[in-house]
Parts: C-alpha cells; structure tokens; sequence
C-alpha cells in the first residue's frame, strides 16, 4: 500500500473514495464536512444523518452524492461535545480503512482528524494518522493507495515529515 501526502481540496482528489472527519450525528457543518456538503450536495448529509448516530471512532459510508467518487466514509473522530482525543483519531482512522478496504475502495483521501473544531493539534495529529496508516499496511486486501489530503500549508508540511519520518524508520511505503 502506498502512502502519500498530498496539498489540495479533498473533493478533487484523484482517489475512489474521500473520507470525511465527522461527528458521531454525522450532521455536516464546516471546514472538510462542510467542502463536501458544499461539492457533493446536501444529500451526503442526509444519507449520512440516517446512519447515525454511532459511537465515536466509527465510520459509516454513504454515496458521493454530485461528487465523482464511489463513496464517501464519515469517520466519527469527536461526539457531540465536539471534542476529541488521540485514542478516537485511531479510532476513527483505523475504523475508516477497515470500512474502505471491505467495501473494495482501492484508493482513499484522508483529511487531518479533529484539527479543525476538535481543536487537536496538527503535529500529534500528523504522527498519530501517519502510524495508523502505516500499521494497517499489512491488513489491508484491497486498499493499494491512501493519500493525507491537508488544505492548508501547515498541515502539509507536518503530515509530509511525519510520512519522511515513517518511511525513514521502515514503517510506511
């Protein structure tokens, strides 16, 4: 599986499927939820709140909506108290690969989990996301590419030593 740290709007990525970073009533409202909500219409949201709620660290899938992709993945990293932890971006993010990988999505985009509202901070964020990613390697059947879409500059950089530092120590591709 290969890993890759892209800058970029995730509703362009050139991936099957896209994940959002949701909460666990998966209503969608700004930052990454509220891009897709905006490029792929409001239906995301609905098909999306019909699922929920679920526990934190769960993901569900709806369709994509007027988006290209096969789906979409709605990673619950916080609840309603819009907070959220190391422990629920593991979660959230080892949930999200499990669920692509058995719905047969051979590439995903991932955003940076719970910086935005959630208020975590990038740089633990990077390390942790980058780990779980590189630790599902070995698992997964179908996943042959994830791609780290980061918005902005910042979150990019990090991401991009966190994946150097990975692959330094052997555990990313």
């Amino acid at each position: 599986m290969r890993i890759e740290v892209v800058r970029g709007d995730i509703t362009k990525a050139e991936v099957e499927a896209i994940v959002n970073a949701a909460n666990n009533h998966f209503w969608m409202g700004d930052g990454v939820a509220g891009a897709i909500k905006s490029a792929g219409g409001e239906i995301i949201e609905r098909e999306a709140v019909a699922k929920g709620p679920a526990n934190p660290g769960q993901s569900i899938h709806t369709t994509a909506g007027n988006l290209p992709y096969k789906l979409i993945v709605h990673a619950a990293v916080m609840g309603q108290d819009l907070r959220t932890s190391a422990k629920l971006i593991r979660q959230a993010t080892v949930s999200s690969l499990n669920l692509a990988d058995e719905l047969g999505i051979k590439s995903l985009a991932i955003p940076a989990f719970g910086t935005g509202v959630g208020n975590f901070p990038m740089k633990a964020c990077a390390n942790l996301m980058v780990a779980t990613v590189s630790g599902f390697q070995t698992m997964a059947k179908n996943l042959e590419y994830v791609q780290f879409c980061l918005f902005d500059e910042f979150g990019y950089v990090l991401f991009q030593e966190s994946l150097k530092a990975a692959l330094s120590r052997g555990s990313a591709s």
